[in-house]
């Protein structure tokens, strides 16, 4: 059979980069990876193939003779030119475990060629970040606050001082990996490594465990942080705090804990952003009359607003610098008014005289519903007709 178009093999054009054909193999090589393709006994066979395409096409000079005279450039036939590997095998200059180890790596982390790039895993490693869930009130968050926590997290042993053995000794080199965290093992035409079973692949161990903690060189312990709430948070703001997280393995670096911060709801104001909006009763004397109403604001003062006589209920009126400051200055935010008109209720029979009689004098006076019924009215004609 013909073999295949080495370009075709790896679905790149003829005119690809070099790091287009490198990605092209990459594809290819973990689509076809037998480890993938248990039930495909050409697996194997086409993944030699694209091993022995990238082989070719990565080389700058081998990519020159095969675009100019094809597969016969590799098969003896071009007097001294350049020649190579044949059919799916591991000999000749095909530098198979080169290029194994050169995409593999990265791919399957697992995999790597013989000779290839593994090393010793980091020892120590970074301790877990932690979130905590925070609730304050609207005024905490107007004038900011500092508040006291309690969290459980894993913290260095003070027995071993994080090293996990007893008295604190230092950790010895895994014996069985001699550090590398990692061993080898053959199978197939391709070498696997994975973790050291004997130190889960730190490349270190310890000899006699810490009776504190087992060995682990850590222990949930409650910490006890005090936290200082800006002015101006709001809910979803998050507040980091360095370090603050549990503690790293082997001595590495504490992980940081993230404050995520819910200003409860209030009785009297509403927040959209630096605004607040409150809304504030008014007799209906008071609109039609006009006047005063005191209204509460924020940081626990009082203003007095003037209502304009006719006053309907929705009206706002804006109090300026009333309302939230902005998170990390920026000045302040207004507080809006919305005037609620109020329809008596419980009525005395004295009151319902006066209503009655108010009520024959201002059909005048009700400038909306004098608009409402002349368009009813319109409308009901132009029905008519």
């Amino acid at each position: 059979m013909a073999k295949r178009d080495f370009y075709d093999v790896l679905g790149v054009d003829r005119s690809a980069s070099a790091e287009e054909i490198k990605k092209g193999y990459r594809k290819k090589a973990k689509e076809l990876h037998p480890d993938r393709n248990a039930d495909n006994p050409q697996a194997e066979a086409q993944f030699k193939e694209a091993n022995e395409a990238y082989d070719i096409l990565k080389d700058p000079e081998k990519k020159a003779a095969y675009d100019r005279y094809g597969h016969a450039a590799f098969d003896g036939g071009m007097g001294g030119g350049p020649r190579g590997p044949r059919g799916g095998g591991m000999g000749g200059n095909a530098d198979f475990a080169s290029a194994f180890s050169d995409v593999f790596e990265d791919l399957f982390g697992d995999f790597v060629g013989g000779g290839g790039r593994g090393g010793a895993r980091t020892r120590a490693s970074r301790g877990s970040d932690l979130r905590y869930n925070m609730r304050i009130t609207l005024e905490e968050a107007y004038g900011g606050t500092k508040k006291t926590i309690r969290v459980p997290r894993l913290s260095a042993c003070d027995s071993c001082n994080g090293t996990g053995a007893e008295g604190g000794a230092e950790p010895v080199t895994c014996p069985t990996c001699s550090g590398m965290g990692k061993v080898r093992a053959q199978q197939g035409f391709f070498t696997v490594e994975r973790s050291c079973p004997t130190c889960g692949g730190s490349g270190q161990i310890v000899k006699n465990p810490c009776k504190a903690c087992g060995g682990a060189g850590r222990k949930e312990k409650e910490a006890s942080l005090s936290v200082s709430i800006p002015a101006g948070v709001e809910t979803g703001t998050r507040i980091r705090l360095s370090g603050e997280g549990e503690a790293g393995l082997r001595g590495g670096p504490a992980g940081d804990l993230y404050i995520f911060v819910t200003v409860a709801d209030h009785p009297i104001f509403k927040r959209d952003d630096v605004t607040l909006f409150c809304r504030v009763p008014v007799s209906m004397a008071r609109a039609a009359l006009g006047g005063e109403v005191e209204v509460p604001t924020i940081d626990g003062g009082r203003s007095r607003v003037k209502v304009p006589a006719g006053s309907q209920s929705g009206r706002q009126m804006r109090l300026r610098g009333k309302g939230m400051p902005a998170l990390r200055g920026g000045g302040q935010g207004d507080m809006l008014i919305e005037l609620a008109v109020e329809t008596p209720v419980n009525l005395t029979a004295r009151q319902k005289e006066l209503l009655e009689e108010f009520e024959k004098l201002s059909a005048e006076n009700n400038p909306e519903g004098s608009s409402f019924f002349d368009k009813v009215k319109h409308f009901w004609d132009g029905m008519k007709n």
